[in-house]
Parts: C-alpha cells; sequence; structure tokens
C-alpha cells in the first residue's frame, strides 16, 4: 500500500482498564477505540515507541495488539518502513453491513417471540441515553450506545457470540458511521429508528423488525459517495491498493 502522507498522533484517548482485562487486550481495545473515533485517523503512521509512551506501557502488549489489528486489516505493517493505520475499504463496510442485516434479521426473529422484562427494560434504558447524547451533539457516545442497543437484543436472545462475529467485522463499519453522524446525518432519525425497532419487539411484529432492521443498516449505502468527496484521504483507492 501506498502512504502519500502521514500525521502524528497528537491525543490518545485513555480508556478504563476492566478488573478482568489483560494488558494486551486493554492495548488492543485502547487502539481499536481511537481508530474508529478517529483520533488516529486512516492513513496515519503509528509506532510501538510512541504508543508505548502515551500508554505508559512496555512495548510487548503494544506489539502484541499492532500484530492482532493486522490480522483484522485494521493497521498494515510496512517492513524497513512503519506501521500505518488502513484506510477505509468500502468492499469490507459493505461485507460488514452484510453481515450485520443477515445476523441482526436472524436475531430480531428470536427476539419478537419474546424478551425479559429485564431487557426490555435495559433497552428502554438505551434509548434514553441515546437521547441525551443527541441532545448534547455527543456523536462517539452516540455511536457507542448505539452499538449498545444492538448488543442488548443479541444478548437478550442469548446469541452473544453472533454478536462477537459481527464485532471482529466492525471496525470499517464503524469509521463511517462515525463520519456519517459528523457529516449529515440525523442522529434523531437514527433514534427514532431504534425506538421503531423497539416496538416490533415489544408488539412482537416480526415482519416490521426485519424492514426496520433493514432500512437501518442499509443507510450506509448512500452515504458512502458523499463521504468519499468529503474525506478523499481516509478513503483506499486503486493507488493505494
Amino acid at each position: 500500500m501506498k502512504n502519500k502522507e502521514a500525521r502524528a498522533i497528537v491525543v490518545l484517548e485513555r480508556i478504563k482498564k476492566e478488573p478482568n482485562e489483560s494488558i494486551g487486550e486493554y492495548v488492543y481495545n485502547t487502539l481499536k477505540k481511537n481508530i474508529i473515533n478517529m483520533n488516529i485517523k486512516p492513513g496515519d503512521k503509528i509506532s510501538e515507541k510512541e504508543i508505548s509512551g502515551l500508554l505508559e506501557l512496555s512495548r510487548t502488549p503494544i506489539r502484541e495488539a499492532f500484530i492482532k489489528l493486522s490480522r483484522e486489516g485494521v493497521l498494515y505493517i510496512l517492513p524497513q518502513k512503519g506501521t500505518y493505520i488502513s484506510k477505509i475499504n468500502l468492499k469490507q463496510v459493505d461485507e460488514a453491513r452484510f453481515i450485520r442485516e443477515c445476523l441482526e434479521k436472524g436475531v430480531m426473529g428470536i427476539a419478537v417471540q419474546g424478551i425479559s422484562e429485564e431487557y426490555q427494560n435495559a433497552l428502554e434504558e438505551s434509548l434514553l441515553k441515546q437521547k441525551n447524547h443527541i441532545d448534547n451533539k455527543e456523536y462517539e457516545k452516540f455511536l457507542e450506545e448505539d452499538e449498545a442497543f444492538h448488543k442488548l437484543i443479541f444478548e437478550a436472545c442469548d446469541k452473544e457470540r453472533s454478536w462477537e462475529i459481527i464485532e471482529m467485522v466492525n471496525t470499517q463499519y464503524k469509521r463511517v458511521r462515525l463520519l456519517s453522524f459528523e457529516l449529515h446525518e440525523s442522529l434523531d432519525k437514527v433514534y427514532k429508528q431504534h425506538v421503531q425497532i423497539y416496538d416490533t419487539i415489544v408488539n412482537k411484529n416480526l415482519g416490521l423488525a426485519e424492514e426496520m432492521v433493514t432500512i437501518h443498516v442499509k443507510k450506509i449505502l448512500s452515504d458512502q459517495m458523499l463521504l468519499q468527496q468529503k474525506f478523499p484521504e481516509y478513503f483506499e483507492t486503486e493507488e493505494t491498493l
């Protein structure tokens, strides 16, 4: 891959380390979050030494996280040149969207048969958090709660491992989602779709539930051309492949 320009990292957002999380997992999750929220931008050059200094950790877990992220296609390592954040690959974005649509339709078929009151309450609480993030124009927090909402539905249906499959291919998809929010997408519209998805579960309306999932995940397709025009440096082209 060619890289015409790379910017140095100025800020790396730190996240709270969970009690059961290893140092390696913490580094991986921290880097992935910063890649998704665009603190580290597509095409940026990073180094083990730099990340080690920012996180105040040894270089071994940094190296392990780099390897894991490279296997996921999130970054790539060029011998003798350095490590770079992968640009957004729209083919991978579409594959992630396809996987999400298939799995989310499947899980909705289970959810409309009935979920526990505990999970109904959790979904309602998630909707309240989303509304609060909209009011405060907190795009990154809204995206996180958006994902939490969908994850709750999978958990309510005892399909956590299916959600893990989505998470494995989700980074490219989520980067485009965040750019969409910042460009023009109405968070209100996304929120209303979530409310409708919740209502279809409570009212056990499978047909409408599947329709809402399709509308929800396919919104990203109409944004791609606009995003490429607005942020051409973030996307892979034939020249960068």
